[in-house]
């Protein structure tokens, strides 16, 4: 299958908030068509997780994360704008993060990576569209992290984007929020596999652990409630075993781990 993806190298030091490396790579893909007068484009940031792919394109027929969203004829109408999604500075979806090599030692960065910021990531994006000879954005688009990452790039740059589209997104991590991510990463730490940081095989057991709690976060108990209720798993996926699965609740967590 064709890639749509594509990748912008910012030349020299690139300066963050923690530190600095040296000739990242910052990856993308685009739908729609930049006009004449350079108006109509759209930059998207993601959440933490996706890749660049938010929808299928001529390039790459695979379904995207944001597939009902953007398109021909949708809501962000690829007919009307020219739509640039971004990978996250530090994410494994193309862009330069821990798991790249740094050229000043020849191997990974790991834990040499500087911690990233999300001011670091709207910095990346902005770099990307100047690249494109883009100077004004009709809008700046993100969803949770994204939503963070658009309200940073809008400050960072208040006269780029004319709109700024922020869903389910924070100026700040309230209280509640840091604890559970502190928990989190003390899972991913625990894990027997993290070897601090430099290790062959992933921490997948820390990092499952750390997906449900995140999952539990992204929702509500007045949801849960309404989804599943106390409904149990039917009998057929039942082994009977005391330790397994026995409500949906359960099964939901299992599967988005």
């Amino acid at each position: 299958m064709a890639s749509a993806r594509q990748f912008h190298q910012i030349a020299g030091d690139f300066t963050m908030q923690n530190g600095s490396i040296k000739d990242p790579v910052i990856a993308y893909e685009t739908w729609g068509e930049l006009n004449f007068q350079k108006d109509n484009a759209v930059l998207l940031f993601t959440g933490l997780s996706p890749s660049a792919h938010a929808a299928s394109s001529t390039l790459d027929h695979s379904t995207g994360w944001w597939e009902p969203m953007l398109g021909k004829g949708k809501p962000i109408d690829t007919d009307k704008y020219f739509v640039i999604c971004i990978n996250s500075l530090g994410s494994c979806f193309g862009s330069t993060g821990p798991a790249s090599i740094n050229p000043d030692t020849g191997s990974l960065y790991g834990l040499d990576f500087p911690v990233l910021t999300i001011e670091d990531i709207a910095i990346g994006g902005q770099a990307v569209i100047e690249s494109l000879g883009i100077k004004r954005l009709y809008a700046v688009i993100g969803a949770s992290m994204g939503a963070m990452t658009a309200l940073a790039h809008s400050i960072l740059y208040p006269e780029v984007a004319e709109g700024l589209v922020s869903i389910s997104g924070t100026a700040r991590a309230r209280p509640f929020t840091i604890a559970i991510r502190s928990v989190q990463r003390e899972m991913i730490r625990s894990d027997p596999t993290w070897n601090d940081g430099v290790y062959d095989s992933p921490p997948s057991m820390g990092m499952r652990l750390a997906r449900k709690l995140g999952m539990l976060s992204y929702r509500s108990a007045a949801e849960f409630e309404q989804r599943f209720g106390r409904e149990r798993v039917p009998e057929e996926r039942q082994t009977g075993d005391s330790f397994d699965i026995d409500f949906e609740v359960e099964s939901y967590l299992d599967a988005h781990a």
